[in-house]
């Protein structure tokens, strides 16, 4: 018998947004890897290509040409995932094996600079603070309208993440019903709220800031911090110190402040293996079902799949499917091997 180390020893950490666990395995960060390599794009981009879709003037997939806008472009995407048809059903529930019901909803896609060749932590911050004002106006017309219930913001970059096209962009899904992450989340937060009087992140915020293990960044209205039940090898959240529940509610300050930190973060992405780092990235905030809903605290997530290198990345097999999720490398580390990086992108440094 020994006392336990949280650094050495497998032991499951607790989530208390979605109710979950997950196996962390330290040991065997240790082992050798002989299994698959992602191939890695190093040929630079050109600033325009004339066979993107998501470039100015380009014809898109529907015929259509984009404008030649220079800050940020929205549009309808031309490949849904969802239709704004109205439809008429009746739910039959007799049939308890085989429940399904339509869901209504808008898909838009967001282009975040006519560069081709940019991402995120390459553009300037007030270009990013331009791209949150169009998250901001998105929010605020897709929620206002009757039907949609919630709206979801969210990018995937890079290829590993089935990103289609380089340019850089992201998308927004709104729709009539909570999607389950987001379902789980809102009982999470309400049943915290009900109890404790103040919201979930408000206070585990204060928790992480005391403990100054897992914060990669902290400006004066964010922080950027590794969760202590993260699934994903680099996996990150930003949370507001304020507590507030929707993108709309950002002073000016914070709204810079935001553009800076997602600058900050992202760029430390790429530095930790000079790479244009892939990431699945999303804002969680309150719904747009006409509800106040107080217990709902701003916060963003990034899901980066890479272990590593720049060609290694973390499947989720076997055990995490039949199981529950599984990580090797502790968050702790994890934060430190983030928070070490530069803030200057490394194209620039060298």
């Amino acid at each position: 018998m020994r006392n336990f180390n949280i650094s050495e020893d497998p032991h499951r950490r607790y989530n208390p947004l979605l109710n979950e666990w997950v196996l962390v395995s330290p040991h065997r960060a240790k082992r050798p890897w002989q299994g698959q390599n992602e191939l890695v794009i190093t040929e630079p981009l050109p600033k325009y290509d004339p066979t993107c879709y998501l470039c100015p003037d380009n014809v898109r997939a529907n015929g259509m040409n984009n404008p030649k806008y220079d800050g940020s472009f929205v549009f309808e995407n031309d490949f849904a995932a969802m239709k704004q048809d109205e439809i008429i059903y009746e739910e039959d529930i007799k049939y308890t094996f085989f429940l399904a019901k339509p869901e209504r909803g808008i898909s838009r896609v967001v282009c975040f600079s006519p560069r081709h060749d940019l991402t995120l932590p390459e553009m300037e911050v007030k270009d990013i603070e331009n791209i949150v004002k169009t998250w901001q106006k998105e929010y605020t017309d897709l929620g206002a309208i009757k039907y949609i219930n919630h709206v979801q913001i969210f990018e995937n970059k890079g290829s590993v993440m089935g990103c289609s096209n380089p340019h850089p962009h992201g998308q927004i899904w709104a729709q009539s019903s909570l999607p389950t992450q987001v379902e789980k989340t809102q009982n999470s937060l309400k049943n915290y709220f009900d109890k404790y009087k103040a919201t979930l992140l408000q206070d585990y915020l204060q928790a992480e800031l005391k403990k100054d293990e897992r914060i990669v960044i902290e400006n004066d209205h964010f922080v950027a911090l590794v969760p202590f039940w993260a699934i994903w090898p680099y996996e990150t959240m930003i949370i507001s110190k304020r507590h507030f529940g929707r993108i709309t509610d950002f002073t000016e300050e914070e709204a810079t402040a935001f553009a800076k930190i997602l600058k900050q973060l992202t760029t430390k992405y790429d530095n930790l293996f000079k790479t244009s780092f892939p990431y699945s990235s999303g804002i969680h905030q309150a719904p747009t079902d006409g509800n106040a809903h107080p217990e709902w605290h701003f916060h963003m997530h990034f899901y980066p799949p890479l272990l590593r290198s720049a060609s290694v990345k973390k499947f989720m097999v076997g055990y995490e499917m039949l199981g529950e999720s599984q990580r090797d490398i502790t968050p702790e580390k994890s934060a430190a091997t983030l928070r070490e990086q530069s803030d200057i992108h490394y194209k620039l440094e060298s």
